[in-house]
């Protein structure tokens, strides 16, 4: 038996945010196969109920709930749900985000108020809500950001995005101070170069990658979803605050793709 048995999550509820496909649908995917409950987010409604008919086709119990979670209303709807469903919240992984690519001289106001409003005000407040639910079932619970390594090492065009990561790492570090007597722990994962639908549009992602990462290749979605399971079970009781780069080794060099 590994560090992470399937037991620890039989009866556990979790949502997972931007997951219609890569590393949220991987991640929930093996939440699922580990015994858990799932709400798999995606804006996409098409892209999202594909993906949960997938889990579900395996005799896993995923449910698809297609909406914005950079709208407030959204995320009170979405928590709401998944308790009347299952009883219960536990769990979530705030996986949605976007990239917009462009230099800091002439970035649009337009594009930074969309990033922001996603991938930093989106995932604060659907960790609100959540925190809210779990405080109020006096039970626990475990939330998951997601970051970038991009919030540790400066990259080209994108200043705003990584800023926003870095954000996400100091809200985990901030809600030790107001969530762990309610036993909820706050943890962030930041991936590098990772092969996923959207990275591999590019023809040389996997060459590029594998030439610039220590261990020789680009990471896989597995390979985040192996982090997040830890994060998300017992066996990481002890950890909270804190964040796990997933990058080969890519951030301790830093050389440039550019």
């Amino acid at each position: 038996m590994g560090i992470v048995s399937h037991d620890h999550f039989q009866g556990q509820v979790a949502i997972v945010t931007g997951a219609g496909q890569g590393i949220g649908f991987e991640i929930v995917k093996a939440l699922c196969e580990h015994g858990a409950s799932v709400v798999l987010n995606d804006l996409d409604k098409d892209l999202a109920q594909r993906a949960a008919d997938k889990i579900d086709r395996q005799g896993f119990n995923c449910v698809a709930m297609a909406g914005d979670v950079s709208e407030p209303g959204f995320i009170a709807e979405m928590v709401n749900t998944t308790v009347e469903r299952f009883g219960k919240l536990t769990m979530i992984v705030a996986n949605a985000g976007i990239t917009k690519f462009g230099s800091f001289l002439e970035y649009p106001a337009e594009s930074l108020q969309q990033v922001l409003q996603l991938n930093l005000v989106g995932s604060f407040l659907f960790a609100q809500a959540a925190a809210r639910q779990m405080v109020k079932q006096e039970s626990g619970g475990s939330i998951v950001f997601m970051s970038s390594v991009t919030g540790h090492q400066a990259h080209k065009d994108l200043v705003v995005y990584g800023m926003t990561k870095a954000a996400l790492e100091m809200l985990a570090k901030g809600l030790v101070v107001e969530l762990s007597e309610h036993k909820i722990s706050i943890n962030a994962i930041a991936p590098g170069a990772t092969l996923t639908e959207r990275t591999l549009e590019d023809p040389n992602y996997v060459a590029t990658w594998s030439r610039l990462t220590p261990t020789g290749r680009p990471g896989e979605v597995q390979d985040i979803a192996n982090a997040a399971l830890f994060l998300l079970s017992p066996a990481s009781r002890q950890i909270t605050g804190q964040t796990i780069v997933v990058d080969g080794g890519w951030s301790c060099v830093s050389p440039s793709p550019y």
